[in-house]
């Protein structure tokens, strides 16, 4: 570990200097530039809220804010996932001809898709003002779940990293997978909703239905997450980012011949 601190305070400069050279990139050509990046998430929830609030009825309270906080931290996690498969051969002309510590590519990823997740909690910000949503101390647990979410993220992308590098088709197996998780963490609907046993199986087994169900918890019912298997998920995460890292210094000799 001490590696990892020593190695991201002398490569942060890079890692933000890259995030805000990828962010650049992104708008250089569009017409309305950074506006997507508001856009993009705020038709998905007006697709979601027109299917799901009122074709199918669904009646949980402040449905388009409820929805858009699971959109938020999903897309979050959607992104940097599959960026962090193809990371270090997306990135070969740098690797192959500088040492840089392979995580830092990730934090730069994850730095660029955490700044539109801010840009998304802004809108949700507006949306509490507009439909005067009472909030109270109970929002002070967006803290706790925000890092949660972040930690996780960074340990599943450090052990895909690694893995991307030698297994070529572990792209095609992460959008599947994505594609199962997305419907099992509850985005445009309450998972509460689901009789016993299923409904604590995938609230304590899928870390992302739990950790968006908390954060609607907090900021639009004014009740408590579930502290408890959030400190479960919180050391889980923990664990898989020390792991993921010590697995990357390891091998990161190596992903230069295999790629």
């Amino acid at each position: 570990m001490n590696r990892f601190i020593k190695d991201t305070k002398k490569y942060w400069k890079y890692t933000i200097y890259a995030a805000k050279s990828q962010l650049k990139t992104e708008v250089a050509n569009s017409y309305l530039n950074w506006i997507w990046w508001i856009l993009e998430p705020f038709c998905f929830m007006l697709i979601y809220a027109f299917v799901f609030g009122l074709m199918f009825h669904h009646k949980e309270l402040y449905y388009n804010a409820y929805i858009f906080v699971g959109l938020a931290v999903w897309d979050f996690f959607n992104r940097c996932i599959k960026s962090s498969v193809r990371m270090v051969k997306r990135n070969k002309s740098i690797v192959s001809k500088v040492y840089l510590p392979k995580h830092t590519l990730i934090m730069s990823d994850m730095m660029v898709n955490g700044f539109k997740m801010l840009i998304c909690f802004a809108i949700v910000v507006g949306m509490l003002v507009f439909f005067r949503v009472p909030v109270d101390a109970h929002i002070l647990y967006v803290i706790p779940i925000l890092i949660t979410v972040v930690l996780f993220t960074f340990g599943c992308c450090c052990i895909l990293l690694h893995l991307g590098v030698f297994i070529e088709d572990m792209s095609n197996v992460i959008n599947i997978v994505l594609r199962l998780v997305f419907y099992l963490t509850g985005i445009f609907y309450n998972i509460r909703s689901f009789p016993e046993p299923y409904q604590s199986l995938i609230l304590r087994g899928n870390p992302l239905a739990l950790l968006i169900t908390g954060l609607r918890d907090c900021v639009l019912y004014k009740s408590t997450p579930d502290m408890p298997w959030l400190g479960i998920w919180f050391l889980i995460s923990l664990a898989l980012s020390v792991f993921g890292i010590w697995n990357i210094y390891k091998n990161e000799n190596t992903y230069v011949k295999v790629i």
